[in-house]
């Protein structure tokens, strides 16, 4: 390594930790200005993840935030070449350190979830009808086989929490949370709308469905998935999962998450 490389390397352990020893040659002045940029380089990460996770900020309190906001930014460098990467893993450390309120952990989630869609490539969805001309003339195989595209950085995610009225209630300071945990855990789907990221919880299923789908499963393996472990199902539960797929492909279509078909 060269002695370029070994100061670099020293002055950025020195940004991420207090203890770390300064650069080769460096005295008091130098450790001085470290301080300071230490403090301005920590400050500016803070920034943006109270502005990246305005709701969860809200949610758990400033105080609170900030600490997790601290010990995120220490064990979690941004990697990247845009501080507004600093949020990467951020769901993680609140699920981590608040393990009592599992539910800040899943409202991070969705704030990056929805902030990574702000800058994903734009798509035009496949509506309803469009899928209905392309597949009017499939048989079975085309149908076992099908795969689809879903428009860039959709995700979907199983959560305790009912996030859209919590979303609603959060948007604004100072206004009342309501009562978070739902019946039955949902899947809560995301994705953008035009220009506008957005959410919807729907049933359970959907989660593993949807992720398969988005991982390049056909169609048939998607039915397989819905009907379970079952080595030798029986006609009504193969008709009833073929059906529930159906469904989920009608929603999916009509939410605009489908951009391709790829029989």
């Amino acid at each position: 390594m060269s002695d370029l490389a070994q100061r670099q390397q020293a002055f950025l352990a020195a940004i991420l930790d207090d203890a770390a020893p300064m650069p080769q040659g460096w005295g008091n002045s130098q450790a001085a200005g470290m301080d300071v940029y230490r403090g301005n380089y920590r400050s500016a990460l803070m920034d943006v993840l109270a502005d990246t996770f305005e709701r969860t900020r809200r949610y758990v309190g400033e105080q609170p935030f900030r600490q997790v906001s601290m010990h995120h930014i220490i064990t979690h460098p941004p990697a990247g070449w845009t501080i507004d990467e600093a949020g990467e893993g951020f769901a993680q450390t609140c699920a981590d350190l608040f393990r009592d309120n599992p539910e800040a952990g899943e409202l991070a989630w969705l704030e990056w979830s929805m902030r990574l869609l702000a800058t994903a490539p734009d798509t035009a969805p496949l509506t309803a009808q469009d899928f209905a001309a392309a597949s009017a003339n499939f048989g079975d195989e085309e149908w076992s086989n099908l795969r689809l595209g879903f428009a860039p950085c959709a995700t979907a995610r199983l959560v305790g929490h009912d996030f859209e009225a919590m979303w609603r209630a959060l948007g604004e300071e100072g206004g009342d949370i309501p009562q978070a945990v739902l019946p039955a855990p949902q899947c809560c789907l995301v994705w953008r709308e035009g220009e506008r990221p957005t959410f919807k919880l729907v049933e359970a299923d959907h989660t593993a469905a949807f992720g398969a789908m988005a991982g390049g499963a056909t169609y048939a393996e998607v039915i397989a998935l819905l009907i379970g472990d079952d080595p030798e199902p029986e006609p009504e539960a193969i008709q009833q999962a073929a059906m529930r797929a159906g469904a989920m492909l009608g929603l999916w279509l009509n939410e605009g998450l489908v951009t391709a078909l790829n029989p």
